[in-house]
């Protein structure tokens, strides 16, 4: 598996229309590399989660969008990062069911579901970066 020598796209998540941009920008990656109708709409699922949790958790952040390329299939990269509070307990925010902000809890767990691979790395105090990839069937 490779990353395409493109330049990685990043949106600057700032504000609600910021959470559109970062998953128009997303499903437009996935679509251009061949992704079928429902795995395009899964990868902008998975990204305006992501981005809705950057807004309401850290205030901002960068969602920052990159195809990959492996022999057999293609692949979209998703980095969620900021600069936040952090995740005490990630076991616990990425199980399900649990939420500061009174939601369903469903965000991370949800992501985790949506995609191939999952990678959380959170410091309280430091911040929190989701690393996500999608792969084409």
């Amino acid at each position: 598996m490779s990353v395409l020598s493109v330049s990685p796209e990043v949106v600057a998540i700032e504000s609600e229309a910021d959470i559109v941009t970062a998953r128009q920008e997303g499903r437009m990656l996935a679509a251009r590399l061949g992704f079928a109708c429902a795995d395009v709409t899964v990868v902008g699922t998975a990204i305006c989660e992501l981005a809705r949790n950057i807004l309401l958790y850290a205030g901002n952040g960068s969602i920052t969008l990159r195809p990959l390329n492996s022999e057999e299939r293609q692949g979209v990269l998703v980095i969620a990062a900021d600069s936040g509070p952090g995740i005490a307990d990630v076991a616990q925010a990425t199980a399900g069911g649990y939420s500061t902000s009174g939601g369903l809890g469903l965000g991370l767990c949800g992501v985790r579901g949506l995609v191939d691979e999952f990678e959380i790395v959170s410091d309280v105090g430091r911040g929190t970066t989701v690393t996500v990839k999608k792969w084409s069937r």
